[in-house]
C-alpha cells in the first residue's frame, strides 16, 4: 500500500510580501533537499502591487511613487503572469511543493483553479474558468487569481483569493493585463464579511482534495520553529 502524501499547512496570519517571499525560498530548499514535506502558506499581506515576469509598464495606471505614497508596495517578483494586488482581507496561498510527486505545471495550476472553484461552492458561489487566462471568475469578474515559479521541481507563489479586500486598490492597474474584466469579492458577492481564517480553512480542505493529498495543521506559534524559520518569527 502507498504512503499518501502529506501537506503541511499553516494560517500565519499578515505578514510583509518580502519577508513571505524570502520564506517560501528557504521553505523551497527544504522541499527540494526532502528536508521537509510539502506545506502550504495562508496568510493576508499589507497593502502591495506585484509585477510578474509578463507585466507591462503600461498596466499600472497610477505611477509607483504616487502608489508608495497611498501606503501601498510595489515589488517585482520572479513568478508567471502579471501585475496583480494583494491586501488585508485577501486570502493568499503559498504552496511549496515537489511537483515531480505530483504532476506537470499545466495539470498544477489547474488543480489551484480546482480548489479555488471548491472554495466558493462551500460558499454557495458558482466559480468559473474562462478560457485561454488563468484564475476564476464569478459572473465574468475575476475573484480568484494564480501566479506561480517552478524551479528546481518545486513551485513557489500560487494563488489569491478576494474575501474581504478592498476592491478600489484595484483602480491603480490593469489587473493581471486583462482590460476588459471586472473584480470582485466574497463580500461583495455574498453582501457581508467573511472570516478569513475560516475561508482559510476551507481552503486548506480543498487543496488537499484537489491535490489527492493529506493535510496537516501547523499552528502559527510552531510554523516558524518546525522549520528553522525562527528568525523571521513575529517579523511582520
Amino acid at each position: 500500500m502507498n504512503t499518501p502524501k502529506i501537506c503541511s499547512y499553516s494560517f500565519i496570519e499578515c505578514l510583509e510580501y518580502v519577508k513571505a517571499w524570502d520564506i517560501q525560498k528557504v521553505l523551497a530548499d527544504q522541499v527540494a533537499a526532502q528536508v521537509h514535506d510539502d506545506v502550504l502558506l495562508l496568510l493576508e499581506h499589507p497593502p502591495v502591487f506585484t509585477l510578474g515576469r509578463r507585466s507591462k509598464t503600461e498596466d499600472m495606471l497610477t505611477p509607483r511613487d504616487a502608489i508608495e505614497s497611498l501606503g501601498a508596495s510595489v515589488v517585482d517578483v520572479d513568478r508567471g503572469g502579471e501585475i496583480t494586488f494583494h491586501g488585508p482581507g485577501q486570502l493568499i496561498g503559498y504552496p511549496i511543493l515537489n511537483l515531480r510527486r505530483w504532476g506537470g505545471p499545466l495539470a498544477y495550476v489547474r488543480a489551484l483553479e480546482s480548489t479555488l472553484i471548491e472554495v466558493l461552492a462551500a460558499y454557495g458561489i458558482e466559480g468559473k474558468r474562462i478560457d485561454g487566462v488563468t484564475g476564476v471568475w464569478v459572473s465574468g469578474a475575476k475573484i480568484g487569481a494564480i501566479g506561480v515559479r517552478i524551479g528546481s521541481g518545486v513551485t513557489t507563489h500560487g494563488f489569491a483569493l478576494n474575501v474581504n479586500t478592498d476592491l478600489s486598490w484595484y483602480d491603480h492597474i490593469v489587473p493581471c493585463g486583462i482590460h476588459d474584466k471586472d473584480v470582485t469579492s466574497l463580500e461583495r458577492v455574498l453582501g457581508k464579511a467573511i472570516s478569513l481564517e475560516e475561508v482559510a480553512l476551507i481552503t486548506a480542505r480543498c487543496f488537499g482534495k484537489a491535490m489527492g493529498v493529506g493535510m496537516k495543521e501547523i499552528a502559527f506559534a510552531e510554523f516558524f520553529d518546525n522549520y528553522g524559520l525562527g528568525s523571521y518569527a513575529y517579523r511582520r
